[in-house]
């Protein structure tokens, strides 16, 4: 197998999964069985949609008969096989996934919608493969958030990192910063839904979990968490790390995207 590359081009452009679940991963998991499973202690059949070492698929394996992932990485998908071997995993992109119409329950999209090539047909996809009252749980980077947290490119070299200010640049120069990764408005998501027979179900940003920090520097870490999180709750929630959009199948006659 390859060397994984954590900091380089293909990085860039696809991100990197989770290699490690820490607090940050637990308290997503936790949204994720609230609004996925809308009250269910279990499903039929959970996609973790851009799976990469396969984090997320062991972790949701208990709340479903069946969990796949499908991942664009060979890689990624070897490691996610050692790690869950009783899931069904496979080598696809989310623009087409290898699953039949109204065949999925839940739709985990984690930190993935803004690596794809087409976003609103990735989107799409997700839509397509949901039965009727599926959900789907999505996370993206939020546009707001003070750091692009993706790295840059400065004359002509990536440069890995939380860069400061970038996302609140104009389109065109935030572009030739960061062209290899998308953040997200809230008008701007919710457009990727236009025409959908998908109905919001919830929709708000929330804080980091500060993993490292409170590794390296415990106390202030775990400040930080207790005021951002509480922020969430507030006005100012608004400029958290990530979006959480909640979007829920509905009938055609029924179709809509505002929740």
């Amino acid at each position: 197998m390859e060397a994984l590359d954590l900091h380089g081009e293909r990085a860039a452009r696809r991100g990197n999964p989770s290699f490690v679940w820490r607090a940050g991963q637990n308290r997503r998991l936790d949204m994720i069985l609230h609004w996925g499973l809308a009250g269910r202690a279990r499903v039929a059949h959970i996609l973790v949609d851009g799976c990469g070492v396969g984090m997320y698929v062991r972790a949701l394996t208990p709340y479903a008969d069946q969990v796949s992932g499908i991942d664009i990485e060979a890689e990624h998908l070897e490691i996610a096989a050692h790690n869950v071997p009783t899931a069904g995993l496979a080598l696809a992109a989310a623009e087409m996934l290898p699953h039949a119409n109204a065949s999925i329950d839940l739709v985990l999209s984690h930190e993935v919608l803004e690596h794809v090539v087409d976003d609103r047909q990735a989107v799409a996809e997700m839509v397509r493969v949901l039965r009727p009252g599926g959900r789907a749980v999505i996370f993206v980077p939020n546009r707001r958030y003070p750091f692009e947290t993706h790295g840059i490119y400065w004359r002509g070299v990536y440069h890995f990192g939380n860069i400061p200010l970038v996302n609140y640049l104009p389109d065109a120069l935030r572009n030739r910063l960061a062209p290899h990764v998308r953040a997200y408005t809230v008008a701007g998501l919710r457009q990727l839904l236009v025409g959908l027979p998908v109905r919001v179900v919830h929709h708000s940003q929330i804080f980091p979990g500060y993993d490292n920090l409170v590794h390296r520097r415990p106390a202030l870490g775990k400040w930080l968490r207790r005021i951002t999180y509480a922020l969430e709750q507030s006005p100012l929630g608004g400029w958290g790390l990530s979006h959480l959009l909640v979007i829920e199948k509905v009938a055609s006659a029924e179709r809509m995207t505002r929740g």
